[in-house]
């Protein structure tokens, strides 16, 4: 990587003297130099060092996570193109890779297919038109089956090439959105105290916040989102938040833990980077 293409030099070193605000700009301004808007809508794995190489000059704080991410097995990463979209790109892809890695393929699409099929009435009583996702849902149930189908097997190349492919993608992009935002309706009493404009600071209706910052593509998830769509699919998601600010270098993992989550091999694990989600990749796998 060229020099021009590095964080600068300048960039604070103590990352915990920051502000939450600083430390996202920090961030994004490495996002935006290294973005590439050739880039695929998601990439094949990379080592975690390609990262490691991109902070290496100015943030030591964002190194010392990374080389503690590297020490716990989380040896790669799967980049996903930062478009607003890619915290929703990042579970749907890691989610149907889940089911072709399980012991039993066919079982684990059984599952999956058990909790989709329920989904598309779920969405038509808080108020979306079938016309509207049904296409949407196609999508994704065909992908889905596919991984079990009899005589073919879903591979991780194939599931690869259907992802990077913008129709397809997005489209189920957009119905993971949809599940979203239909827990979030469905459960308002749940969500109301947590929906905040994530600028502004104020408190927003269940209705408004949904369609503000959940239907709408290209906006980014927070911790309501995500434990949303966790629970809609009845998935456990880890998030490793590599902000510069964990304690002697350790990075903090939430966990997204619904009661009745389906029982894939791992949970799915995402590497968040302030305003970024990517897929780790690590010792589960």
């Amino acid at each position: 990587m060229s020099e021009s293409n590095e964080p600068s030099s300048q960039s604070p070193s103590h990352i915990s003297t920051l502000s939450a605000a600083q430390v996202y700009e920090l961030n994004q301004n490495l996002l935006d130099l290294t973005a590439d808007v050739h880039r695929p809508l998601i990439a094949n794995t990379a080592p975690i060092a390609e990262l490691r190489a991109e902070y290496e000059r100015g943030s030591p704080s964002f190194v010392q996570q990374i080389d503690y991410l590297e020490s716990q097995g989380y040896s790669s990463l799967r980049r996903t193109r930062g478009d607003g979209d890619c915290f929703y790109r990042s579970v749907a892809f890691a989610y149907i890779e889940k089911i072709t890695q399980a012991s039993d393929p066919a079982i684990a699409a059984a599952g999956a297919l058990s909790t989709l099929d329920a989904t598309p009435q779920m969405l038509e009583s808080v108020g979306f038109e079938k016309m509207v996702f049904e296409d949407f849902y196609e999508v994704l149930e065909e992908l889905v089956k596919s991984a079990a189908k009899p005589g073919f097997s879903l591979n991780e190349e194939m599931l690869l090439q259907a992802f990077q492919n913008p129709e397809t993608s997005n489209s189920i992009v957009v119905y993971m959105r949809m599940l979203t935002s239909a827990q979030i309706r469905l459960d308002p009493d749940n969500y109301a105290p947590f929906l905040f404009h994530p600028e502004l600071g104020e408190q927003m209706e269940v209705r408004e916040f949904c369609e503000h910052f959940v239907d709408a593509t290209g906006r980014e998830a927070d911790h309501v989102q995500m434990t949303a769509l966790s629970r809609m699919l009845r998935i456990n998601i880890d998030v490793a938040y590599l902000d510069g600010r964990g304690s002697n270098g350790q990075v903090e993992f939430v966990k997204f833990q619904p009661d009745e989550a389906a029982k894939l091999s791992s949970p799915i694990c995402l590497l968040y980077r302030p305003g970024h989600y990517d897929i780790l990749v690590g010792p589960n796998r």
